[in-house]
């Protein structure tokens, strides 16, 4: 995917008044960075999701896919450890349902259908547009400790490599990343090419305001986003751009 097609998908939004991107399109943005994550599809009905999980191989998540439900988390928008084809058209149902209960007239593209990853240590690597220094590029444990321990370091946008490594150790929990008690340390150059290139895309594109790219499963051997986000202002406010992309 070009810078050309980045910008296609960008502009759609903004044109849409939207502030935020779909899951697939950031999916998209994703791939044209080369930010790794999780193999997944777009299923629009049942079946469809029942066939993409039997490809992708159970277990996998069901995540809704709407523009008008930014956080699936809280609205049940997110179904994990689905197991059999009975178990998928049941999910699917599910998520269909919780939207509508969250909004009856909510807009439904369908139903992400993500491979399920095993092990690893969550981390979080995020782009913010802060008024004064422009934009910062963030990194910390991620999941629901980015919440709790607030353990985020950041640098100002562009982050190349040196930089994205030096990241790594500047959070309280670094001695995590390496390895304690016998686990095996994460693979810290999968991480800093990540951070670089999460610097890349909000670089490439100034009208995006921020990125979430949380968790992301980081092991020895690689490390996936398996959620991301991003966000931009409406056309309206083109020149300060969209407001959060999550993937």
């Amino acid at each position: 995917m070009t810078n050309k097609a980045s910008r296609a998908v960008i502009d759609s939004a903004l044109a849409a008044g939207r502030k935020a991107l779909t899951a697939p399109e950031a999916q998209l943005l994703c791939d044209a960075y080369g930010i790794p994550t999780p193999k997944q599809g777009l299923a629009k009905t049942a079946g469809e999701a029942i066939k993409l999980a039997a490809r992708l191989r159970f277990p996998v998540v069901l995540k809704i896919v709407s523009e008008d439900i930014l956080h699936k988390t809280e609205a049940g928008g997110v179904i994990v450890g689905v197991e059999s084809p009975g178990d998928v058209r049941r999910a699917f149902d599910r998520l269909v349902k919780n939207a509508k209960a969250q909004q009856e007239s909510v807009k439904i593209q369908g139903v992400q259908v993500q491979q399920m990853l095993h092990g690893g240590q969550e981390v979080m690597v995020g782009a913010v547009t802060d008024p004064s220094f422009g934009k910062m590029i963030a990194f910390g444990l991620g999941g629901v400790l980015v919440e709790v321990m607030k353990d985020i370091t950041f640098r100002l946008a562009p982050v190349g490599k040196k930089d994205a490594l030096s990241m790594l150790d500047a959070i309280g929990s670094a001695e995590i990343l390496r390895g304690v008690r016998g686990a095996k340390g994460v693979n810290r150059a999968a991480l800093a090419d990540i951070i670089s290139k999460a610097s890349k895309l909000v670089n490439d594109f100034p009208e995006i305001q921020e990125v979430d790219l949380n968790p992301i499963f980081a092991t020895e051997k690689d490390a996936k986003a398996v959620a991301c986000a991003s966000s931009s202002a409406t056309r309206r406010r083109r020149a300060n751009g969209l407001a959060r992309a999550k993937f």
